[in-house]
């Protein structure tokens, strides 16, 4: 993973999202919990205020796709 996350690393986000609530029931998560769980981690280093609903959507795609693969 690289140092600092971006907003632009919707997968690299989606998986520190993914080992840090591995047990976190998708179906109940909104994209404000993901706004804020993804500035919490350590590794996020982007302006807060560049998240839009376009972005965390992407982020929560790429989580759910890993966590339930085709």
């Amino acid at each position: 993973m690289t140092d600092t996350l971006t907003w632009d690393d919707s997968y690299a986000i989606a998986r520190a999202l993914q080992a840090k609530y591995p047990a976190v029931n998708l179906e109940q998560v909104s994209l404000n919990q993901v706004y804020r769980w993804t500035v919490a981690l350590a590794e996020f280093g982007d302006d807060p205020q560049l998240a839009n609903d376009a972005v965390l959507a992407a982020i929560f795609q790429e989580w759910f796709e890993e966590v339930n693969p085709v």
